[in-house]
């Protein structure tokens, strides 16, 4: 395999609990180097337990997931995140009593090659002119910016984004879609979980469909058009 077609990400037969409650129901999926691929769903369907479950977030999985070439079904959190998984949750995690800048500086490199404050600022200008702003005081633009801006920072190559769009004004969402090309054509390999079928479609490679914890169809980017009714049925768009 040529290394642009390398497997990043391969989840077998995955399943996932919270307590009694069985989310996942045997998922398989595979995301290669330098693609971006979305979960689609509705609320519910499992997508970001799917995300959760990978970061071993969950209260229990079976199955196997590989990282980077690496069996991840026995590690921590912190351990998944140093073999280059990049987490970005619905909640965001800023820290409120820090500046942009210390809010970047903040967290520890998990790879030697995460991207220098310099190069994240060129990538985000809002967050240059706002780097000595608190947390608090940014918009929920910035705040996702700098979300994403903080695990770049910390060299993950493989990045696992929740929900980032959600709430947010149009020219920032679209302001986000050019990061994510920009990201893909770096080479970093994305998995995005994205309600916003408008911004997903058009930068991502393939679309996993999720309904009830099970994957019930993958659909390529060229294959939208003709699959737009059947998408239609399972997102109730």
């Amino acid at each position: 395999m040529s290394p642009n077609h390398r497997e990043k990400l391969r989840i077998n037969n995955l399943h996932a609990y919270y307590g009694e409650s069985h989310i996942l129901h045997g998922i398989d999926l595979t995301v290669m180097q330098g693609e971006l691929v979305t979960l689609l769903g509705r609320n519910g369907s499992g997508r970001s337990t799917t995300l959760k479950a990978i970061m071993n977030m969950v209260g229990k999985r079976s199955g196997q997931i590989v990282v980077n070439g690496n069996d991840t079904m026995s590690l921590p959190a912190h351990r998944i995140a140093h073999l280059g998984l990049g987490f970005c949750p619905e909640e965001r995690g800023i820290f409120s009593s820090l500046n942009v800048e210390e809010n970047l500086m903040l967290p520890p490199a998990v790879r030697s090659d995460g991207m220098s404050v310099d190069e994240i600022y060129a990538m985000f200008p809002n967050l240059y002119e706002r780097r000595t702003s608190q947390g608090t005081r940014l918009s929920g633009g910035e705040q996702q910016m700098l979300a994403l801006a903080r695990i770049l920072r910390s060299g993950a190559n493989i990045l696992l984004l929740d929900e980032i769009t959600e709430g947010l004004a149009p020219v920032i969402v679209q302001k986000l879609a050019e990061v994510l090309v920009q990201l893909k054509n770096r080479g970093l390999t994305i998995l995005l979980v994205e309600q916003n079928f408008r911004f997903a479609a058009p930068i991502a490679d393939r679309h996993y469909v999720m309904e009830h914890g099970h994957i019930v169809e993958e659909i390529a980017a060229h294959e939208l058009a003709e699959k737009t009714e059947l998408l239609n049925t399972y997102l109730g768009v």
